[in-house]
């Protein structure tokens, strides 16, 4: 089958308008904050990628260990002939699901989602060459903006993994997945990854690593600033500070302020005092039981609920009602 050519609905026009809209919506707010999908240029990539090998994120291994055993369970349970991802990336743990369904046959087309071209394009070309039989239709596009461009027809299931769910709050989490529902048929399938709640001394470090990777990777926003709007952030006068709130059951990660400083950004000028955080990115955690009511509100069924041995990660598999 091969890799069609991609179907583009962001464009760089549209992506430099977004950011422009974030950053004066999230510098003027008090507390101040910025939405993590900006971390990603090559560099915040590469540097995602490293995190993920390191000891301590456990997300990663954890999510895979659950794919790992449930692969073959997933196919068989969903039938699907489409399988989509969302927020693809490399699609890597997402080629567990595409060995199982080759096995078991019957899977057509595979569409991930993303916002990079670059890394669509070279993802496709990989998929399309290891997965010859495989129809691989990329779409560019945003995961919160683009869900009623996603393909019709025939069994499907979408995937969106990682516990990036986690990175919206309680009210675009319930918007997304209601779009989610939205997008699809009844008997349709999600497969949603969930990072579980569990002790702070095992989440914090996933998120503040000895080696300071993440600390480099959070750093990065203000690098993507300088370079994209002619901002004039210093990056290394803000320390890296991961919190876990155990009333919200989220770690938040934010940048703060080492020292007094003003910064200017496209038209705006903004004060930092010594000691001013700025919000970068929330991870909800989730218990079993609160993943499954937030999927029965948007219209879901859940049929399975997995965890990796130890408990660390939960993956849900629900069917549109």
């Amino acid at each position: 089958m091969g890799a069609e050519p991609l179907e583009i609905h962001l464009d760089d026009q549209d992506v430099s308008r977004a950011l422009r809209h974030d950053v004066r919506v999230g510098l003027i707010a008090d507390p101040r904050w910025l939405p993590p999908k900006w971390f990603y240029d090559a560099r915040g990539s590469e540097l995602f990628d490293e995190i993920t090998r390191l000891p301590e994120y456990y997300p990663t291994r954890a999510e895979r260990a659950v794919l790992e055993v449930r692969a073959v369970e997933i196919a068989e349970l969903t039938g699907a002939k489409t399988l989509i991802e969302l927020g693809s990336g490399s699609s890597e743990k997402t080629r567990l699901l595409l060995d199982a369904f080759s096995r078991r046959g019957g899977l057509g087309t595979f569409v991930p989602l993303d916002v990079s071209v670059s890394a669509l394009r070279a993802s496709t070309a990989a998929l399309a060459a290891d997965y010859p039989r495989l129809r691989v239709r990329g779409i560019v596009g945003d995961f919160t903006r683009h869900l009623d461009r996603l393909p019709t027809g025939g069994a499907r299931l979408v995937a969106f993994l990682g516990g990036t769910i986690g990175n919206l709050l309680p009210t675009e989490r319930a918007e997304f997945l209601t779009r989610t529902r939205a997008a699809l048929e009844a008997g349709d399938w999600l497969l949603i990854g969930t990072d579980l709640v569990k002790d702070p001394a095992v989440l914090v470090p996933a998120y503040d690593d000895a080696a300071g990777v993440t600390a480099e990777f959070n750093r990065n926003v203000l690098r993507v600033l300088n370079r994209e709007l002619g901002a004039d952030f210093a990056p290394e006068a803000f320390a890296h500070v991961a919190l876990w709130d155990p009333d919200r059951e989220w770690i938040e990660m934010r940048l703060r302020a080492q020292r007094p400083m003003r910064v200017r950004v496209l038209d705006l000028e903004v004060d930092f005092a010594a000691g001013e955080d700025l919000r970068t990115e929330v991870s909800a955690k989730f218990r079993p039981e609160g993943i499954a009511a937030e999927l029965t509100a948007a219209g879901f069924h859940p049929e399975r609920f997995w965890t990796d041995p130890e408990g660390r990660f939960g993956v849900t598999l629900a069917r549109a009602d």
